[in-house]
């Protein structure tokens, strides 16, 4: 293993521990911290008049926004997190030819980790949240496309509307994405194409012959079987491209299916030894993958210490550097982040008064989602994503909950929320709280030498002098933040350690769609987060159906769809938290709802029209 890669490895560690995950929906507050406003009083936003007017309004405001962002959208759903590295288009488009048995062809393709075909782009030949090289444009026709996961593969969600079709929750949770899945599946399919080989060499060259004797049966299908003869503005991908990018991969087939190999063999590897390390008796349930969330540091942490069993720095890695706690957490939902957008302090040295993530520990935007790109560990990030990304989602509206609401119960609810849930759930509350029975877990899992490796590789990819080109001109999105430059800044990219160690209380817009709630997704629906006497140990997770009563999507224990989640099997899955009443100075915040159902309803009905 090569230094470098250690170093990588660091970065992409904190990749998933900052950006993609995030803590959903209630605060813990420490004793040290009043719970009182940081900014000045929160304004509450009041009940419109009338509901499926507003949720028309907002509708057309979310589209609106959308179609005046779309290049940046676009970077966000369809662009890759690397130009030069990945799983090639022509390898990836075969696993249902390869492996039948593990993947879905068709409009069902990728189905089996959580992924879709939007019906709105179906001239995309990839699902939603994945995308390829080519698409940028810049590439030449010789070389090899290469496919990644997109910010959308989390990030954009789905529910079942009022006639039975699925509406999209853009910048929502993707709550059937199964990133574990993903690359189990692909270790089996390996297994599967080798036949038995156990010398690397042999493995390497069974797959080789397999996945060339799937590209004949796939070219003599179609000539178009590929790119589905596709466009993306005034780039073609027609038969004519796609002869170029088969001609390209089978000069290389070698090479490229020996680094595919070595990746997926590596990540199953190394993900097993983590697992080891930090979920004890849960490593089966790991393994298999828990869709809507992932392990805030081990997806992107074991691409760089596969060998972590046998190298000297790979133990030394292990023991000084991960995280010796898991880090597991559900998907965050990522607009309207200037509403969690942090502000210098007097000496313009300290980010205050804002976080953006479960602990607000990456506070600047094109760091967050920086760090977001690099989980997958692949060479050469792409900044443009992470730019184009912190543009988009600054002022993304939430999606409008898309079902009725009873506007005479959301006024009391207004009254409620003002009183006991506003004065932390406020844009820009930039505090974490860390003594309301959640579960610590996923906010202990930074190192200071993670935190060091990790400013120091974001620094490599964005520093104040780097420049990249966004809609043709030159710009440096690292040079400053807030209208301050960032030379000389890297403490500000990472919080301090003893400003971590809790939860943000963020906005709650779009609450609706948040749930499952807390940080580990543990409490189906606002109603069990308000009545905590209620709430289940088991439950199904992932289902598209939406509970309208409660505030959740569907739940209950049957079919269909979803997975079974018990919240008993694993320590850090606790349903404690936010649930005993708040009480400094001289005001007590309501936070059991146990003796007062119809304050709970009335606030649940209010939190539908945020």
């Amino acid at each position: 293993m090569k230094f470098k890669s250690l170093l990588l490895s660091g970065a992409a560690i904190v990749a998933i521990a900052t950006a993609a995950l995030v803590f959903r929906g209630a605060p813990s507050t420490p004793a040290s911290t009043p719970l009182v406003a940081p900014v000045g009083t929160p304004a509450v936003r009041p009940v419109p008049a009338d509901w499926p007017v507003e949720h028309a309004r907002r509708t057309d405001a979310l589209n609106a926004y959308v179609a005046d962002n779309r290049v940046a959208y676009d970077w966000f759903t369809r662009f890759p997190f690397s130009q030069v590295d990945g799983t090639p288009m022509i390898l990836l488009k075969l696993l249902p030819v390869i492996d039948p048995d593990q993947w879905a062809g068709g409009t069902g393709f990728l189905s089996e980790i959580g992924l879709f075909t939007d019906p709105a782009a179906l001239n995309n030949p990839l699902p939603v949240g994945v995308g390829f090289s080519g698409l940028a444009g810049d590439t030449t026709p010789s070389r090899v496309d290469y496919t990644s996961f997109t910010c959308g593969a989390c990030h954009i969600g789905r529910v079942e509307n009022t006639t039975g079709g699925l509406d999209l929750i853009r910048g929502g949770i993707n709550s059937q994405f199964n990133i574990n899945a993903y690359f189990v599946r692909l270790g089996r399919t390996i297994d599967t194409l080798a036949a038995g080989a156990t010398d690397p060499e042999q493995r390497k060259a069974a797959v080789l012959a397999a996945v060339l004797q799937g590209l004949d049966t796939a070219t003599a299908q179609s000539d178009t079987y590929f790119y589905a003869d596709s466009r993306y503005g005034d780039l073609s991908f027609d038969a004519a491209y796609e002869a170029r990018q088969i001609a390209a991969f089978r000069a290389d087939a070698p090479a490229l299916t020996s680094a595919f190999v070595d990746y997926v063999d590596g990540f199953v590897g190394g993900f097993a030894t983590y697992l080891d390390k930090t979920y004890p008796d849960f490593q089966a349930q790991m393994l298999a993958g828990l869709p809507g969330m992932a392990d805030a540091t081990g997806v992107s942490a074991v691409h760089g210490y596969e060998d972590a069993e046998t190298s000297f720095i790979g133990k030394l890695m292990r023991g000084s550097i991960l995280p010796s706690e898991p880090g597991l957490t559900d998907f965050m939902a990522v607009w309207a982040q200037q509403d969690r957008t942090a502000e210098w302090d007097a000496s313009g040295t300290e980010l205050i008064n804002g976080g953006g993530q479960y602990n607000g520990n990456i506070a600047i935007p094109i760091y967050r989602n920086l760090a977001a790109s690099m989980t997958m560990g692949l060479k050469e990030t792409d900044l443009r994503v992470a730019a184009f990304s912190a543009e988009l989602l600054k002022d993304l509206p939430a999606t409008p909950y898309p079902f009725g609401v009873d506007l005479a119960l959301a006024g009391q609810g207004a009254a409620l929320f003002a009183e006991n849930c506003a004065v932390c759930h406020q844009p820009n509350n930039g505090r974490v709280y860390d003594t309301l029975g959640t579960d610590p877990s996923r906010a202990n899992v930074i190192t200071s030498l993670l935190m060091k490796g990790a400013r120091g590789e974001y620094l490599t990819l964005c520093n104040p002098q780097t420049v990249i080109t966004l809609y043709a001109d030159p710009v440096a999105p690292c040079a400053t933040f807030d209208g301050t430059s960032l030379e000389g800044k890297a403490n500000a990219i990472m919080r301090p350690l003893d400003q971590q160690k809790g939860y943000n209380a963020t906005p709650l817009h779009g609450a609706w769609a948040l749930a499952p709630y807390l940080h580990t997704g543990v409490i189906p629906t606002m109603f069990h987060l308000l009545v905590p006497d209620q709430r289940p140990d088991r439950f199904v997770k992932s289902r598209l159906g939406y509970d309208t009563e409660r505030m959740g999507f569907a739940w209950q224990e049957g079919p269909p769809g979803g997975y079974l989640y018990d919240t008993t099997a694993f320590h850090a899955l606790t349903t404690k938290g936010h649930d005993v009443d708040v009480t400094e100075g001289d005001r007590t915040y309501r936070l059991d709802w146990s003796d007062d159902i119809e304050g709970a309803m009335a606030l649940i009905e209010y939190l539908k029209t945020l």
